[in-house]
């Protein structure tokens, strides 16, 4: 099963000048929580959730007008391609520890959007009798790699004896 059979075309897009305000309003006409941002020459160069969002207003004295999409998203991408097998993208997003995936094309250029749940309503369970190209047990392990929580660790605090 190819990516291109199971992911969400024509994705919406931002800049890494967008505001977050702009960012929110264009989530919320497409309905998702997930932007690629797409530089000049219209490449994906990163992503921007609403939770990215929501952490950034909620941590700085500022209306969403005065925050730029490119001041709070981080460089690194995962990606995939429309043409890669849909075993490979979980092990990308697996990877990256990310539940939705920008799919660019060959050029580098937004194609769609892989989420965990357009996985999983393609997933079919094992042990039928039938072959499954994409069975229900390969993403709960997926989604909970992705999920597995890094807490950070707690330094004591050492006090000089008195």
């Amino acid at each position: 099963m190819k990516v291109k059979e199971v992911m969400m075309g024509t994705p919406y897009t931002c800049r890494r000048e967008t505001n977050l305000g702009q960012a929110a309003e264009l989530m919320w006409k497409g309905n998702c929580g997930f932007l690629p941002i797409t530089g000049a020459d219209n490449k994906v160069c990163g992503v921007i959730t609403d939770r990215d969002i929501c952490i950034a207003l909620g941590t700085r004295n500022k209306l969403a007008a005065e925050v730029s999409v490119g001041e709070v998203t981080e460089s690194k991408l995962s990606a995939g391609s429309p043409e890669d097998e849909i075993h490979v993208a979980l092990l990308t997003m697996r990877e990256g520890k990310v539940r939705r995936l920008p799919v660019v094309d060959a050029a580098g250029q937004a194609a769609g959007v892989l989420s965990m749940d357009d996985v999983l309503l393609r997933a079919e369970p094992s042990g039928s009798g039938k072959i499954v190209e994409l069975s229900t047990d390969e993403v709960v392990r997926s989604y909970r790699a992705i999920n597995q929580r890094e807490l950070p660790q707690l330094v004591k605090k050492h006090t000089a004896a008195a």
